[in-house]
């Protein structure tokens, strides 16, 4: 073609073009440190894009994997998992129950958290959270969030009703924690930051064996908007558990 006219692109390559990945926004990623990230998994979408193409062989595509739907959690696609329950703590923070299929568990490892995919008026977002039920627990998982104002994704959590299908994948990271290697341990929780620390403590106490001595040290505004109060309560009933909390608006410290 002389120099100067106007290149058009074939069928073909508008095609392809429709299928190669799109990378991700900075919005979808969580920033929770997660192995693979969603910028790994458009990595490795994007080089077997790469692959079909040089070979002109679509058929190499069908590896990929935007979602699951099979009930069960994996690190490298997103899962549709069902709201069971939908519990409100505050004015401002829920307890989400999702259903696993059966008897099935999402077999947790201590301190690992998960990855929640939503839409905001057509913007992708990925947040993480650590799920507050038990690892092996059987059947179902339990999440507690704290919606936002302002939050990108508290705007889409805010429409969640029992029923819904919501999308998760993971899990990611991990808490390495041993029975007995500690003789204490303190732990230090503001808010939604005790997510975390509940599967610990829970691990804990189911063990006869491990006698680690923890004190948990939870922040909160007032007495009334500490979540979980009965659970926590239970909790110190144990002889090695010890929660306080520290109440900011507040003039007294309670002791659990």
């Amino acid at each position: 073609m002389a120099d100067g006219c106007p290149t058009t692109m074939s069928g073909n390559e508008h095609d392809w073009l429709a299928l190669k990945p799109q990378e991700p926004s900075p919005s979808q990623c969580c920033g929770g440190g997660c192995k693979p990230c969603i910028y790994d998994v458009y990595e490795k979408e994007l080089a077997q894009w790469e692959r079909a193409k040089a070979k002109q062989d679509k058929s190499l595509l069908m590896e990929k994997k935007e979602q699951g739907n099979n009930s069960e959690l994996n690190p490298d696609t997103f899962t549709a998992f069902s709201i069971s329950s939908v519990e409100q703590l505050t004015e401002d923070t829920y307890q989400y129950r999702f259903e696993l299929p059966g008897n099935s568990s999402l077999c947790l490892s201590l301190g690992q958290h998960i990855v929640l995919r939503g839409a905001v008026n057509g913007l992708e977002v990925q947040r993480a959270y650590t799920p507050i039920s038990p690892g092996n627990a059987e059947g179902y998982f339990e999440v507690l969030i704290k919606c936002y104002e302002a939050g990108l994704m508290s705007q889409y959590i805010r429409t969640w009703k029992k029923g819904d299908m919501v999308f998760w994948r993971g899990p990611f990271g991990g808490f390495p924690y041993r029975p007995n290697k500690h003789g204490e341990l303190l732990m230090l929780a503001s808010g939604t930051g005790l997510a975390p620390m509940l599967p610990i403590l829970q691990s804990i106490t189911d063990d006869e064996e491990d006698e680690t001595f923890v004190t948990l040290v939870c922040c909160f505004p007032t007495f009334d908007k500490i979540y979980l109060k009965p659970l926590l309560q239970d909790l110190a009933r144990y002889w090695n558990i010890r929660i306080f909390y520290v109440l900011s608006q507040d003039r007294a410290v309670s002791r659990a």
